[in-house]
């Protein structure tokens, strides 16, 4: 009888080990060897019959010449519309004909609302397009569909996970749109591991590249993350496909995100945002009325900061919110705000501004649902825990943007042009800025300040206490 070998591989990097072993002696990531099986019908060590191995002399292709790079039309590769305008955005157009798009997120974020909605889009544009739902059942994607007004003529739906019947399907139709819903539920009857694995997600995939590579169409791979947000699977995955999509938000809030980690065929640093309702996904060209649309005048610890999301400006209010301590420990609470930083602003406001926080309970919290985690809201988490715990209000037309260094600096930071303008757009009046600060959009009056502290002080004379908040109309 045959004795079945089984081998580890790493998921990072590939490489392949006798025996398990904490730490991968390739590339030296931890906890990334999985057992598979070897000697699979791809060859020694489950190698796919296309991923190992060079070509033999018989074997090699003909008719394969280099070609002078002038001579390549850069607008062959021309990006169609999807009919989803935030999605448009993020892809820089569209999709392209023969691209792979792997679209990553949290389960019941809207991933699959949001390829069964860009499917029905294209079918009402004249296209053919293949749902390959290989985790729910045709009835399943039916009621969905209903639901989303998605159920039109020329979209077609194969409830399977096998990967060669999705192939033969695809083959014959000839769509111009291929969805696999998921990239982990699909299994290859030729590798022997069970769907999800490492090597079952390396083949898969690559032959979806070649298939959409050599018919030309876009393929687009909804796949799973990990519990630290990243995309599940051999890291090989990313390097296989042209465009890796992350999809994000907090399922309590309606506001959700699309961002680009990798985009073969434009820039990466777009992003989409759209409001999640009964009826689907809704894409926001102006994300204001969601972010800022239930805000109160006059509330202690509430302040608005233009962040950039990739290369889009965006306002979002933070809100702190300062109390006596009722444990031994005082508790610092960040919600949409990285705890690190939080815990670094409050030892630089204790320590160069004089403020006492140590025996305090603090709650910092963004509004929305949005995460900000880039430097260039320290200035205005600051302020709003200042204002929390003076119970002063620093004015409901103010926006505080820059990075506070350990020493109580206050730090320039990039796009604060664009950051101003969105500020000045929304009929925010002013702005407490880095010292070095360019002059800012007309209508805006720029408070330029160079420590923490000088911020503190400056605010804490115009502000006024407040008792009771007003209602914006």
């Amino acid at each position: 009888m045959n004795r079945i070998r089984t081998v580890h591989r790493c998921s990072a990097c590939g490489s392949i080990a006798t025996r398990w072993a904490g730490r991968c002696a390739t590339c030296g990531e931890w906890n990334t060897l999985v057992e598979e099986m070897a000697g699979g019908a791809g060859g020694p060590l489950g190698a796919s019959r296309s991923s190992f191995g060079p070509p033999t002399r018989a074997g090699a292709p003909r008719g394969v010449t280099p070609v002078p790079l002038l001579s390549i039309d850069p607008d062959a590769a021309v990006a169609v519309p999807t009919g989803i305008g935030e999605l448009d955005r993020v892809l820089g157009g569209g999709l392209v004909a023969g691209s792979v798009t792997v679209l990553g997120g949290e389960p019941g974020i809207g991933k699959s609302t949001l390829v069964l909605q860009m499917l029905a889009s294209a079918a009402s544009a004249g296209s053919t397009s293949l749902l390959v739902a290989a985790e729910e059942s045709g009835e399943q994607v039916r009621r969905r569909a209903e639901r989303l007004g998605a159920a039109i003529e020329g979209c077609y739906l194969l409830a399977s996970t096998d990967l060669d019947a999705a192939l033969a399907a695809a083959g014959q139709l000839e769509p111009s749109i291929v969805v696999v819903d998921s990239i982990q539920a699909v299994a290859d009857r030729s590798v022997g591991s069970q769907a999800g694995s490492p090597s079952q997600v390396r083949e898969c995939a690559a032959r979806l590249v070649q298939f959409a590579k050599s018919l030309g169409v876009a393929t687009v791979l909804v796949g799973h993350v990990t519990k630290d947000g990243a995309l599940a699977g051999p890291r090989t995955l990313e390097h296989l496909v042209d465009t890796v999509l992350s999809f994000d938000g907090d399922r309590h809030h309606a506001l959700r995100l699309l961002s680009a980690s990798k985009h073969r065929y434009g820039p990466s640093g777009e992003l989409g945002l759209f409001e999640m309702s009964d009826r689907g996904l809704t894409g926001l060209e102006d994300p204001s009325s969601l972010l800022l649309g239930d805000r109160r005048t006059g509330v202690p610890g509430a302040i608005a900061v233009p962040v950039l999301e990739g290369r889009r400006p965006l306002v979002v209010e933070v809100q702190g919110l300062v109390g006596p301590a009722t444990a031994g420990v005082p508790r610092r609470v960040a919600q949409g705000v990285l705890p690190g930083r939080l815990a670094l602003l409050l030892a630089v406001l204790e320590r160069r501004c004089g403020v006492p926080l140590g025996s305090c309970d603090v709650f910092v919290s963004t509004v929305g649902g949005l995460r900000v985690c880039e430097p260039a809201s320290d200035l205005g988490v600051a302020l709003a825990v200042v204002s929390a715990a003076s119970g002063v209000s620093l004015g409901d037309d103010l926006v505080g943007c820059g990075e506070v260094g350990l020493a109580g600096e206050i730090r320039q930071v990039g796009g604060i042009e664009r950051r101003l303008a969105e500020a000045a757009r929304l009929g925010f009046r002013r702005a407490v800025v880095p010292r070095s600060c360019p002059d800012g959009p007309g209508g805006l009056e720029l408070t330029r300040v160079g420590t923490l502290s000088e911020a503190v002080e400056r605010l804490s004379t115009k502000g006024e206490p407040s008792d009771g908040v007003e209602q914006v109309s």
